[in-house]
């Protein structure tokens, strides 16, 4: 009796071990398409990803409801959560089209007790949502991102400085912030002592003290990362003193000087480990304050600095360690032919559009093919490229195709600068491209008309089996170009679209054959007054809104225009039906409609 006692003890069923052992895999398991495809093999895999899953992004807020998150993931430790579509970034998105965290604020205070690190982008955000985070996660919470954010004030940063003690994250950058005082910073520096990351880039606030950013650094030993607006880079000489931690370090501002002020500059010194800079304004006079240093740095944000090529060129030769380079058209072929040869470790790039370059007394101000051909032949290890250029060509693509075999994400906007392009259309271009760089999972490619075929857009749909994103403007040329696209992108989840010359029925056919589909975001096609032909694509779970055509008064110089907003649509599935927070603006399609 006792022997068989112990043979029953000894035997523990086939399905509790499966258990245990998947319990301790799953922990293992971070990303988001591996979680997804383990939860469907059967209920109990889907309940250990519900007990074990620790971060969730949401990539719209109105795909599910927050009640529906909580059931779902109740032990979640990280939430990332995005409202207004990206096309907000490029203010082609009403003001008050939506996105509102109140709703997503209550469940967090009311259920979601392990929340320790939250991420809201292009939301609105009030001050009495982040005094009711304040209070209920207040204790817990040691990130918060409020990015690029509108509808709060520092009234509402006074009652996070205050309640967030353990903040480590406080991230606001591009937000749009009313500023009341600055007493929500001084706040921070006498109540933290463990902030690492500290970010309000590009916000516009001019009651910050640099007294209270030297107290911050003086109670918060382990600072790393430093973002601010503009602040006379003197003021911060003490800052930088103390902060002997501070690895990054972007804003700041230089004033107007005499000649022979300028040396007050070469007396401030930087922290010893820091290897990520972004100076605002910086200009030629002040450039050699970075000379001593340049070797070591790895990230160099030149966005908002007032450097001509040549200038470029003298600051890039010395970082021969660079892997991130942030900088605006200006820097030229000429400035990328230094960058391939100098920095041989370059990771990331982005090359965004600068001012009006016909008044440049640097003609050399511009990118083009022959930067793109040196850049792919010298930074082999190039895993993101974005790029406004000027001309561009088949053969330019296609170098990159040959060389950039790590590249994952690719976005290259064709201005309008020159009248006419050396090599029109780039159909073969983009062939080149997208069978040499395997690895592309985003893709971004706007054109101007003629730049792309019919023939080149079902190149895009065949050549891009893992892309997930993408982004095209001014491609194709008829209805029948779309559709031979839509019949390739097996990967395609996110798909945004301008300047087409698409029409409803055709973009609702395109829609249904994009099988993996989730999102799609379309401005300037052949539209109705009413959006009614987009009906076509409606089925179970889809979302429509269409955006009629708008005028709406502009600013060219200090002339005042009329500007024509060309009609919109997004569509998108939601578990959460329809929303009922429609602005005036939006009209919301279905069959019935």
């Amino acid at each position: 009796m006792e022997e068989n006692d112990c043979k029953a003890n000894k035997t523990t069923p086939t399905s509790e071990i499966l258990d245990v052992v998947m319990g301790c895999v799953m922990n293992y398991i971070e990303d988001p398409k591996d979680r997804d495809a383990v939860s469907l093999v059967c209920h109990r895999w889907n309940e250990l990803d519900a007990l074990t899953r620790k971060h969730v992004t949401i990539a719209l807020c109105y795909t599910t409801k927050p009640e529906r998150l909580r059931k779902r993931f109740s032990h979640l430790a990280s939430l990332k959560l995005k409202g207004k579509p990206r096309a907000a970034m490029f203010n082609l998105i009403p003001d008050h089209w939506g996105g509102y965290v109140r709703p997503w604020v209550k469940e967090i205070a009311e259920n979601f007790h392990q929340l320790k690190a939250l991420h809201f982008r292009r939301m609105i955000v009030t001050d009495s949502d982040l005094k009711l985070l304040a209070r209920s996660r207040g204790k817990a919470l040691d990130v918060l991102k409020i990015d690029r954010c509108m509808g709060f004030s520092t009234d509402g940063l006074f009652h996070v400085a205050r309640s967030c003690r353990q903040l480590k994250t406080l991230f606001l950058e591009e937000s749009s912030i009313e500023e009341k005082d600055g007493a929500w910073l001084h706040e921070l520096a006498i109540s933290n002592t463990v902030l690492e990351i500290l970010n309000f880039y590009m916000i516009d606030l001019s009651q910050v003290s640099f007294q209270d950013l030297e107290l911050i650094a003086r109670n918060c030993h382990s600072l790393v990362s430093v973002k601010i607006n503009d602040c006379e880079i003197l003021d911060l000489a003490g800052f930088f003193h103390i902060a002997t931690a501070l690895e990054e370090f972007c804003g700041g501002s230089f004033r107007s000087r005499q000649d022979d002020e300028l040396d007050d500059y070469s007396l401030v010194r930087f922290p010893p480990r820091l290897c990520c800079l972004g100076l605002s304004y910086m200009g030629r006079n002040e450039m050699p304050m970075v000379f001593p240093f340049a070797n070591l740095l790895r990230k160099l944000d030149l966005l908002y600095s007032m450097l001509g090529t040549e200038d470029h060129c003298l600051l890039i030769q010395r970082c021969p360690n660079l892997e991130v380079l942030e900088a605006r058209n200006v820097i030229g072929d000429r400035g990328l032919e230094v960058l391939a040869r100098s920095c041989k470790r370059l990771k990331r790039l982005r090359i965004e559009r600068g001012e009006d370059e016909q008044g440049m007394e640097d003609e050399e101000g511009v990118v083009s093919q022959r930067g793109l051909i040196a850049l792919a032949q010298g930074c082999l290890e190039l895993e993101y490229l974005a790029v406004y250029v000027s001309d561009i060509t088949n053969g330019a693509l296609q170098c990159i195709g040959t060389y950039s075999k790590n590249l994952s994400d690719f976005r290259l906007v064709l201005l309008d600068q020159v009248e006419t392009i050396t090599d029109l259309p780039l159909d073969n271009g983009v062939r080149a491209l997208l069978m040499g760089c395997e690895k592309l999972r985003r893709f971004a490619l706007y054109l101007r008309p003629g730049g792309l075929t019919d023939v080149g857009l079902g190149y895009i749909g065949h050549y891009s089996p893992k892309i997930r994103w993408m982004l095209l403007g001014y491609v194709g040329e008829t209805n029948a170009g779309l559709l031979e696209f839509s019949r390739g992108c097996p990967s395609l989840q996110k798909l945004e679209m301008r300047g087409c010359f698409f029409s409803e029925h055709a973009l609702a056919a395109a829609v249904l054959q994009l099988t993996s589909l989730r999102y799609l975001w379309v401005q300037g096609y052949r539209s109705t007054p009413d959006g009614r032909d987009l009906v076509a694509m409606a089925r179970p779970y889809w979302n429509i809104e269409f955006i009629p055509a708008t005028v709406m008064n502009g600013h060219a110089g200090d002339e005042n225009i009329i500007v024509e907003q060309p009609a919109q649509v997004l569509a998108y599935y939601s578990l959460a039906g329809p929303r009922t927070d429609f602005p005036d603006t939006v009209i919301p399609l279905n069959r019935s409609t």
